[in-house]
């Protein structure tokens, strides 16, 4: 792998660029490598620290091939996402999921064992996987750029071929040819505090958008967690146990984990504060349930409380695309994008294909996470390598929207402070994105057209103000497609809810693809209807 200093540039060659090193990106770059290829991985923050699940627990989708329980794991997210989801999708992702998981356990992952003695696999501790996933690339051959944010692809007619972007410690940038590129940045939360979200900023969509790719499901795309008001931890999956209460400890009727967050949301939304007690939780588990989400229960800890007895406020943390279904369109079972040479895995690209229009939650995404990964590294190898001599004689350019400069104003974080505030206020209140209606959808595109339109007039510079212009841009660009396609879709299907269309409307029971950015266009696309018996 060749490697070049040039005026404070590091210049890099690769077969294939990998960006993100969450569980997706490193399960690209470790199956690219495995397949023979250079692969060179990027990652905006530590690859095996940073990103949603490196600080948490997360529960897998893990399912043996049994045709029974197949079944049902095919049927639980069914219906809740609207009938969505595709089987032949649903298939391929368990199958890989389960050689994954195996995968790991023997390459180290310390699985817990149940209570007959066997590991463990329907959950990850975060810290050990992505601990485990850096050594893995690492002894593969892959080289990892770390604090190394992408600012832009670089593209020929041969399809896109490259990024460059800037090293944050050093000051220096960096630029990487490759034969193919996969985007695994994860989604968007926003930059709503949730934890592990903080670099998940939406820059994977706008780097497709820029080289011409397409998305789909970017309407379910409007995911908020409960969490306590003291706390960051947004680990909805323990709310199954909880009850939620009024301040003079009274039920709050309908509230729930999965169906009833919208009566949490009315309630705040009215100035009513919610509270909740895990009271419902089996004794002989609570302890099993500390193991598994230690972080769960530190600010509890930290304060004195119980949470499988005492009551405590809570409040819905936006996380975006995170853990909704909305991302970059896939077109064939490698994870190519519309684009030649562009892959897209993980949460940057739509799980619609698995969990429909319902969040996938921790076990869906993370089993897409592995499986995506996995299939991207691979036809990003066997891209690469059809390539042949065309790879050494490319004339790449840049596609990005942005124009950079070697220095500027210090006035440009604080302008890029301005934008981001201005989407978050379009995109975090319940009654603009949880409870959409026509007026407020189109009055937000149009302030969101405003916030774009003059993110596109500025001028910044190869450093980190480039880095922060580059995510209010990302942040922009996704809450238009956000809010465009949710303009099309006039029901209420899966997270999506209009409150001017509350029915689900079986005539929509269709996909709404999107893209652009100065102009955001949708169309219709079918669903492969093969049956889920549910």
């Amino acid at each position: 792998m060749a490697k070049v200093l040039e005026d404070n540039d590091l210049r890099l060659i690769a077969d294939v660029l990998v960006i993100g090193g969450g569980p997706a990106g490193t399960w690209a770059a470790l199956t690219a490598a495995t397949n023979g290829s250079k692969v060179i991985l990027v990652d905006k923050g530590y690859c095996g620290t940073s990103g949603a699940t490196a600080p948490s627990g997360t529960g897998v989708w893990y399912v043996k091939p049994d045709e029974k329980l197949r079944e049902e794991a095919r049927a639980s997210r069914y219906l809740l996402g609207g009938k969505l989801a595709e089987v032949p999708w649903m298939n391929r992702v368990l199958d890989r999921t389960y050689e994954n998981m195996n995968k790991l356990g023997s390459l180290g992952y310390p699985f817990p064992k149940d209570e007959i003695g066997d590991p463990y696999k329907r959950g990850l501790q975060g810290p050990e996987y992505m601990k485990l996933m850096r050594k893995l690339v690492q002894k593969a051959g892959v080289k990892i750029l770390d604090h190394s944010p992408v600012l832009q692809l670089l593209a020929d007619e041969h399809g896109v071929g490259g990024a460059t972007g800037v090293r944050t410690q050093s000051g220096e940038t960096w630029t990487v040819r490759a034969g193919a590129v996969v985007i695994a940045t994860g989604g968007c939360a926003f930059l709503s505090k949730a934890l592990g979200t903080n670099v998940l900023t939406g820059d994977g969509y706008l780097l497709a958008a820029e080289a011409g790719a397409d998305f789909s499901g970017m309407e379910f795309s409007n995911a908020y967690a409960i969490c306590p008001t003291f706390s960051s931890v947004t680990k909805t999956a323990y709310y199954r146990y909880a009850s939620f209460y009024y301040e003079d400890g009274s039920i709050v009727e309908g509230a729930g984990s999965q169906r009833g967050r919208s009566i949490i949301a009315r309630n705040l939304l009215q100035g009513r504060q919610v509270y909740a007690s895990l009271d419902q939780a089996p004794e002989e588990i609570r302890p099993l349930l500390r193991v598994n989400q230690t972080n769960f229960f530190l600010p509890f800890d930290r304060l004195g409380i119980d949470p499988f007895k005492d009551k405590f406020p809570v409040t819905l943390r936006l996380e975006g695309t995170v853990r909704g279904t909305g991302g970059i369109r896939i077109v064939d079972e490698q994870c190519s994008t519309i684009v030649p040479g562009l892959y897209a895995a993980g949460d940057a690209a739509t799980r619609e294909l698995i969990c429909g229009g319902f969040t996938g939650g921790g076990s869906h995404n993370a089993a897409w996470a592995m499986s995506s990964g996995s299939f991207a590294g691979e036809g990003a190898a066997k891209f690469a390598k059809d390539l042949g001599d065309k790879a050494d004689n490319r004339t790449l350019k840049s596609v990005s929207t942005t124009t950079f400069t070697k220095s500027g104003s210090g006035q440009i974080l604080s302008k890029t402070g301005e934008a981001i505030q201005a989407v978050q206020e379009e995109v975090t209140p319940y009654d603009r994105n949880l409870f959409r209606t026509q007026k407020g959808l189109e009055g937000s595109i149009n302030r969101l057209d405003g916030v774009w339109n003059d993110l596109r007039e500025r001028v910044t510079t190869l450093d980190i103000a480039g880095v922060r212009h580059r995510e209010a841009a990302a942040m922009t660009a996704t809450a238009r497609l956000m809010y465009n396609t949710a303009r099309e879709r006039t029901e209420t299907r899966g997270m999506h809810k209009r409150e001017d269309f509350p029915e689900i409307d079986a005539a929509q029971g269709y996909r709404l693809i999107s893209g652009g950015l100065d102009q955001v266009w949708t169309q219709k696309a079918e669903v492969n209807k093969e049956a889920v018996t549910p």
